[in-house]
């Protein structure tokens, strides 16, 4: 399975997108890694290289003529541009740049022109030693092209023809009636390498969609979609170790007010729609960085980068405000408001973790909510507890 551990700038040109397409029915999220394959591991590239640099030096070593000369030439300046283009592409991957896929697509097909072609003029040749070496090379290259760019069904298809259908023709035109069992041959090789190439890439696509949905489902709430304490912890993580984070990061951990009534009233369904449309209007609110969750029954949390305790009051106020100021309609008619208080603590003012985190906002809600319905108050340091009175509805603790 492929790690993607770098980002890959998709084609540009109308050949090179519908070269790369995986199908229509692949998932957005996977298409990144998908592209991510096609530029493989460097060993088995360089194994191809190597491969066909030698066979074309050994035939032209045997034949110097022309028609091998110019191939061995081929594929060597090939071989270089090829290595140049993917070392650039892995690097500028990392670093966020281009990475030349279409040009790297376009080499690939070229290559794959050099086996075939090596394999039609060996075969005319009619020396069959550089027969068998160059049609047993294509083979294997076409086979070993099925399995490394499967992630691209239409480009590996090409590849492989290209690699390999030359050898029919060299067989069809070598004059020695022995060969032309290769005619129907390389037909059949071809379908099979195609249904191959089909099969894996449709394998990998599920897999991985599977994968990520279960992922997905350990990371997030199943009622509201938004994430759970694992997908939490995974945000605060993923924040710590960003490298253009500015300033703390804020933890708002809000309470629904009213909430309970709602649910004892019309019922547990409406409690979850409720629920789920609190969540929408969360999820609209969470800033770019930032993360909204739901940790259980009507407690959610808002991860808020923030630069200054002022810019977090303002937030909160923000959230009460959209939470508490337009009523829900629920089914039949039925409409309801609630309000929400939320205690705030900061990373790494109050902790690291979720635990530590959640446990410094707890005191917070817990003073929010000696005020009333809609407060929000902002942990004291650890080692105090000292309220102080905001002028707004905002108090700080």
């Amino acid at each position: 399975m492929i790690q993607q551990t770098a980002t890959y700038s998709p084609p540009v040109t109308r050949l090179g997108r519908w070269l790369v397409e995986p199908g229509v029915d692949v998932p957005a999220e996977i298409r990144p890694m998908l592209l991510a394959g096609l530029f493989g591991t460097l060993v088995i590239f360089l194994g191809g290289v190597f491969n066909t640099v030698a066979v074309s030096a050994v035939a032209s070593w045997r034949h110097p003529e022309p028609l091998f000369i110019g191939w061995a030439f081929y594929e060597m300046i090939l071989g270089g541009i090829r290595l140049y283009v993917l070392r650039h592409a892995r690097r500028n991957a990392v670093s966020g740049g281009r990475t030349y896929t279409d040009a790297y697509v376009i080499l690939a097909l070229l290559w794959a022109i050099g086996v075939g072609y090596g394999s039609l003029v060996g075969l005319l040749s009619r020396d069959w030693l550089i027969g068998g070496i160059t049609t047993i090379s294509a083979a294997a290259m076409a086979g070993g092209i099925a399995f490394r760019n499967f992630y691209a069904p239409r480009l590996c298809t090409a590849m492989v023809i290209l690699s390999f259908g030359p050898a029919a023709i060299g067989a069809a035109l070598s004059g020695q009636w022995e060969l032309w069992i290769l005619v129907p041959q390389v037909p059949v090789y071809l379908f099979s390498l195609w249904a191959a190439i089909r099969g894996l890439n449709g394998m990998l696509v599920r897999t991985t969609a599977a994968e990520r949905e279960n992922d997905r489902r350990a990371s997030h709430d199943l009622l509201t979609g938004l994430a759970n304490r694992a997908g939490l912890e995974r945000a605060i993580v993923a924040w710590q170790h960003r490298e253009d984070r500015r300033g703390p990061l804020a933890f708002f951990y809000l309470d629904l007010d009213g909430f309970k009534a709602v649910n004892d009233r019309h019922g547990h369904a409406a409690g979850d729609a409720l629920l789920r449309m609190v969540a929408a209007r969360l999820q609209a609110l969470a800033p770019v960085g930032g993360t909204a969750a739901r940790i259980g029954g009507d407690e959610f949390v808002l991860l808020v980068p923030e630069a200054d305790r002022g810019g977090t009051l303002g937030r909160a106020e923000r959230v009460i405000a959209a939470i508490a100021n337009r009523p829900y309609d629920l089914d039949n008619g039925v409409s309801v408001s609630v309000g929400t208080s939320i205690g705030i603590a900061r990373l790494p003012d109050h902790g690291h973790d979720v635990a530590t985190l959640m446990s410094a906002a707890d005191g917070a809600l817990y003073e929010a909510k000696a005020r009333g319905r809609c407060r929000a108050a902002i942990a004291s340091a650890p080692a105090l507890r000292i309220a102080a009175a905001a002028p707004r509805r905002v108090a700080t603790v």
